[in-house]
């Protein structure tokens, strides 16, 4: 009987535990477009949407609609996270200064943009291994189609869902994700 409570015991604590612990974006700290260190530790509480950029991209339009949400919901817990990427036929391939420049002066950009960084690839940045590997993120390997592809994270960091490029910022399932 002491064996098949030891075994019954061992079975429970074995169940309990999470095979996989999920990665949280928390974690990560990167730089920002002026060179400053931006730690996404400071986000916890907040829905973050992390969004790859470029300049030259018929979907560049979309900073207009990312900044008009990040005003909007902003004061609700949320934030946009751009990075400029450059893996995608060369759309964005100026340096961190002239793109801060191009946001703000084509976009009135304000939502927090990082230094340029590569998405995909052999070089691809930690941030997007994390975004894109389920052995990582816990929810599912993906990869990064092309600009401007969302990544929805949870109050906690915790990666939960990711929008085509070409799904517009402002789209009503994202608004609906925002303010649940």
């Amino acid at each position: 009987m002491k064996t098949l409570l030891l075994a019954f015991s061992a079975i429970l604590l074995l169940n309990s535990m999470n095979p996989m612990e999920r990665k949280s974006i928390h974690s990560f700290k990167v730089t920002d477009i002026e060179g400053k260190s931006f730690d996404f530790s400071s986000l916890k509480g907040k829905k973050i949407m992390v969004v790859n950029t470029a300049s030259k991209c018929g979907l560049t339009p979309q900073y207009e609609q990312l900044e008009a949400v990040y005003s909007k919901y902003k004061a609700e817990g949320f934030v946009i996270v751009g990075f400029p990427a450059n893996n995608f036929m060369s759309q964005e391939p100026g340096s961190d200064k002239e793109i801060a420049s191009f946001c703000v002066k084509n976009y009135g950009v304000n939502f927090p943009m990082m230094s340029k960084i590569s998405v995909k690839g052999k070089d691809m940045h930690p941030l997007y291994k994390f975004l894109t590997e389920k052995s990582q993120n816990g929810l599912e390997d993906n990869s990064v189609k092309w600009n401007f592809q969302k990544y929805l994270l949870d109050e906690n960091g915790y990666l939960i869902r990711v929008i085509p490029p070409t799904t517009l910022p402002d789209d009503p399932s994202i608004i609906s994700w925002i303010k649940s």
